[in-house]
């Protein structure tokens, strides 16, 4: 099935008329045929739909023709008539996830930099790039979320990234640029089949569309209907999480252990979702499904790339690997103005109750530090600490502010933990 020239540009169209006015469309030029296309009709819908128009290329820098890819770039712009932002990344080869998951990762951390807040990014792949990823993550034996593949359309970092051509075939873009006489740069990494994806394009999908003329539709249509399903799956997850209280980070071991193990699993990856947290491999999730499962309240960790998951008190909790202060870090403080740490600007207030000027010292807790608390005397921080419920890694990152040699507070990342004797939050 192709679509005719009309219906490429009424895409486009559609399109450009649902972004807010005022709002940027940026379009993802690589400079090969798809994006080449994009950006040309994207710049014909812009005088039809009035809307501030720009072209962003990432340089890879994996291979000779990088520049060459520039080059063509700059020149199409020029004759558009359209402004480029070009971003070099560095592609960490070494990472683990292989060429094509390591320049994707770096490729959409750029787009993030790029593209500001309620700007939208037109990325140029089709259908078959959809069927295409749809194969792949069922050869990783993925589920709903990864065979629901590439979404029309998603948010990222505030901004808006949309597929306006997913639903249509290459063969229809390439007719389309034929006819057109349009000029773009043949990436020559295309032809080479070492890497999955190319593998899938020149040895499997001919295959298959010999055998099954619709097989490239049919896996693109199969990853919609994941899609759909997952978003359903969502839907139920999220009532209930708020049947546990809405906290994604905190959930009560006792109600995740009235669920089936499929239910828990999918609330525990909705929970990690809300928190912009990835997934856990299959056997760390189960893992952490037996510890759940453990009739004995003691504490437990299951830890993964980017986030953990820790058991204390019967409360599940899941967040991102706990940061401290540096040991031998010290910061002077007024108690009033923001103080920059090495994780990020401290924001929180302390003052005496009478008002009075303050001369502070903000520092990691190292242990055997003691607070006079109001109308209990001097106690144990640790002590204090234990008896107000706060986590064990949470105690251990603390951070204890002092007045000389006396400690006057002690506080962790979601506020102040105990306050001195006189000294109050602002």
């Amino acid at each position: 099935m192709s679509a005719e020239p009309s219906s490429l540009q009424a895409l486009i169209d559609d399109a450009l008329a649902a972004t807010p006015p005022g709002r940027t469309v940026w379009v993802a030029l690589s400079g090969g045929l798809d994006s080449s296309l994009l950006l040309t009709l994207a710049v014909e819908a812009s005088r039809r739909h009035p809307r501030p128009l720009r072209a962003l290329h990432v340089h890879h820098g994996l291979q000779a023709a990088a520049d060459d890819f520039e080059c063509h770039c700059r020149e199409l712009c020029e004759r558009l008539g359209v402004s480029l932002c070009v971003e070099r990344v560095n592609v960490e080869v070494s990472s683990g996830e292989g060429l094509e998951g390591a320049a994707r990762r770096a490729r959409y951390a750029a787009f993030a930099r790029c593209v500001g807040g309620g700007d939208t990014l037109w990325l140029a792949q089709h259908r078959d790039d959809q069927a295409e990823t749809f194969l792949l993550a069922a050869l990783r034996g993925a589920g709903l979320r990864g065979l629901a593949a590439m979404p029309v359309e998603r948010e990222q970092a505030g901004a808006r990234l949309a597929r306006p051509w997913l639903g249509v075939s290459r063969a229809a873009l390439e007719a389309e640029a034929a006819r057109r006489a349009l000029a773009w740069v043949e990436d020559p990494s295309n032809a080479e089949t070492h890497q999955d994806r190319n593998f899938l394009r020149h040895r499997v999908m001919p295959v298959l569309a010999r055998r099954w003329p619709e097989a490239s539709a049919s896996l693109a249509r199969s990853a919609e209907l994941a899609g759909e399903t997952d978003g359903l799956l969502d839907e139920f997850a999220g009532e209930d999480l708020a049947r546990l209280g809405g906290n994604p980070g905190c959930l009560a071991v006792d109600a995740l252990q009235a669920f089936s193990a499929p239910r828990c699993r999918l609330l525990i990856r909705h929970c990690l979702s809300r928190q912009g947290l990835p997934v856990p491999p299959a056997r760390r999730l189960d893992s952490l499904l037996d510890q759940l499962e453990a009739r004995h309240d003691a504490e437990a960790r299951v830890a993964w790339s980017g986030g953990e998951a820790r058991i204390w008190r019967k409360t599940l909790y899941l967040m991102a690997p706990p940061v401290s202060l540096p040991p031998d870090w010290r910061g002077e403080w007024d108690g009033r103005s923001p103080l920059v740490t090495p994780l990020g600007e401290f924001r929180m207030g302390l003052v005496r109750e009478d008002g009075s000027p303050a001369c502070l010292t903000l520092a990691p807790r190292l242990g055997g530090e003691h607070l006079r608390l109001p109308g209990r005397g001097t106690r144990d921080l640790k002590r204090v600490l234990q008896e107000r419920g706060v986590p064990p890694w949470e105690r251990a990152r603390a951070w204890v502010v002092r007045q000389g040699e006396c400690v006057v507070a002690v506080g962790g990342p979601a506020g102040w933990l105990a306050l001195a004797e006189g000294w109050r939050a602002p």
